[in-house]
């Protein structure tokens, strides 16, 4: 800077402060109020906010106890499918079908019989009064699936000649399902 600049410098500094001096208003200025308008709008935004929070929370609960509904139902299903799962295996086993055959009059075919078409000669041993010396339904091991099913042929009987009403004791029928579990594994009661 220039010395002549310089000199002038101070002198305006003192020119200002001597302009410069407090003094009272007139009058206050007026005080600007707040607007109405961004007041209601973070109320508003405030009352939104906090009920979608709790709608989602109440959405949330909801789907957890439909899940939980969902799941025991197919917990349930389970059980039956598997129930009826095993009846269909018992009622397709060989020694059910057995006992319907022979309930029908089928029998066990002994040694081939065969005819020949050309002169009807009858060729093997035709023994039309064979009888099966197998038992299929009393087979060394008795398939429980199916002890006290009736058979299709005779309703009256099951595979183990017993009639269908007269079950042994400590038995149960085929297909019944076994009580399901709703709130966990079953405890004794120790109260």
């Amino acid at each position: 800077m220039s010395t002549a600049l310089s000199a002038l410098l101070p002198e305006r500094r003192r020119s200002e402060h001597a302009e410069r001096h407090l003094r009272a208003l007139e009058r206050p200025t007026r005080r600007r109020r707040p607007k109405l308008a961004y007041a209601l709008t973070a109320v508003i935004g405030a009352a939104v906010i906090g009920a979608l929070q709790l709608g989602f929370s109440i959405a949330t609960t909801q789907t957890t106890f439909e899940i939980r509904s969902l799941t025991e139902e197919q917990r349930s299903l389970t059980v039956q499918g598997q129930a009826l799962y095993d009846q269909v295996a018992g009622l397709s086993s060989p020694q059910y079908l057995a006992s319907n055959a022979t309930a029908l009059g089928m029998v066990v075919g002994g040694s081939p019989t065969y005819i020949k078409l050309s002169d009807g000669k009858i060729i093997g041993a035709a023994d039309v009064t064979y009888m099966s010396s197998i038992a299929a339904a009393k087979s060394a091991v008795p398939n429980s699936l199916i002890a006290n099913t009736p058979l299709v042929t005779e309703p009256d009987k099951t595979i183990t000649g017993n009639t269908a009403k007269e079950a042994p004791a400590g038995s149960t029928a085929a297909g019944a399902a076994p009580p399901a579990i709703t709130e966990g594994l079953p405890s004794p009661q120790t109260h």
